[in-house]
């Protein structure tokens, strides 16, 4: 297995392009582009350039729309719905996340919820960039089945993620993003890309057996997290993120590798401003000091370091830039290069090195 090391702006305008192929507006590719090659760089390679080829199918199908036209269905000022009308996840999101960020600095608190929208990539995308706008930030989504329910070995309910990103001291963010399963469903597709095993812990196969197959996991189901506690969170995020929007639930939800098929996914955005709650320095005060005390910790065996949420993501990024770029797993590579002489946007690996 061979992973050379990609220039991300190279890996953005080559995604860029192959999107405005499809129809993408310039801005909104752009957009979906950075999002991908974002997530590389934090080393969630899960939600990267491999989603690419996925999209660009679902666009060519119109199971996607290429230009993104939502409709606003409620407006109370500080809570909005909107309805996606199957345009592209990362645009819908990103067009939540300003919506509540303008009404959180308005009303002290913004809420979008946002109907018949599509796979967004990287949940924590979308809150960082809320954080450093200086609000606290919940974003969860529902998606299409991946896991059974608690005692169950038939696929009723998707991963589910959700992130939570607040602002730190020093232009810092705090962030967390999980799915509620054992692992997100993108980890175990890399893992196939990649030509390696899965642990035991990750999944069942069709038959209701742990596999360490990538293969064998994805016609089977993703483990929850945490036992029946991953599934009790996973549906109450498909009630806020579907049942409350009106947008598709559990079975009704359809995945970015499926090529045709209408989404339906349903996402809730969340902004507070700390500034609405008191003085603005004694809410960082706090974050510091809660980073002060899980990194002065002792340490258990076994360990160097400990990490705040959002650390990891943050030097995996620096890492990554300081060694000339991100990492493509051999089988993404080839998806891209089909997909780029398929849309004539050509992936010229000396160009994007």
């Amino acid at each position: 297995m061979t992973e050379e090391r990609y220039a991300p702006d190279a890996l953005r305008t080559f995604a860029g392009r192959v999107l405005e192929t499809l129809g993408v507006p310039a801005a909104d590719a752009a957009l979906v582009a950075d999002s991908l090659v974002q997530a590389d760089l934090w080393g969630h390679g899960s939600h990267g350039l491999l989603r690419l080829p996925w999209y660009a199918a679902r666009l060519r199908s119109g199971a996607m729309t290429a230009v993104t036209a939502p409709a606003v269905l409620v407006d109370t000022g500080p809570l909005v719905l909107l309805d996606g009308r199957d345009g592209v996840g990362q645009v819908l999101t990103e067009r939540a996340r300003v919506l509540a960020v303008e009404r959180a600095r308005t009303h002290g608190i913004g809420a979008v919820g946002v109907r018949n929208s599509n796979h967004f990539g990287t949940a924590m995308w979308f809150t960082r960039r809320a954080a450093h706008d200086g609000v606290v930030a919940v974003l969860t989504t529902n998606a299409s089945p991946a896991m059974a329910p608690w005692g169950g070995r038939e696929k009723r309910l998707g991963t589910n993620p959700w992130s939570i990103a607040a602002p730190a001291p020093g232009g810092r963010v705090v962030a967390v993003d999980i799915a509620n399963t054992a692992v997100a469903r993108g980890k175990i597709h890399l893992a196939r890309n990649r030509g390696e095993p899965i642990p035991g812990s990750w999944a069942l196969s069709a038959d209701g057996a742990p596999t360490t197959d990538p293969a064998q996991a994805l016609l089977g189901v993703v483990l929850p997290m945490a036992g029946h506690k991953g599934y009790a969170i996973t549906f109450l995020v498909d009630v806020l993120s579907g049942a409350l929007t009106g947008s598709g639930v559990g079975t009704e939800v359809h995945g970015p590798y499926e090529p045709e098929a209408r989404s339906r996914a349903g996402h809730l955005f969340l902004a507070i401003d700390p500034s609405a709650l008191g003085d603005r320095a004694d809410y960082e005060a706090r974050v510091q000091r809660l980073i002060d005390e899980v990194k002065d910790v002792p340490l258990a065996q076994g360990f160097d370091e400990v990490f705040y949420p959002g650390e990891v993501e943050d030097r995996a990024e620096a890492a990554n830039l300081a060694a000339g770029g991100v990492r493509l797993a051999t089988e993404s590579l080839a998806d891209l290069r089909r997909l780029g002489a398929d849309t004539g946007v050509p992936f010229d690996a000396e160009g994007v090195r």
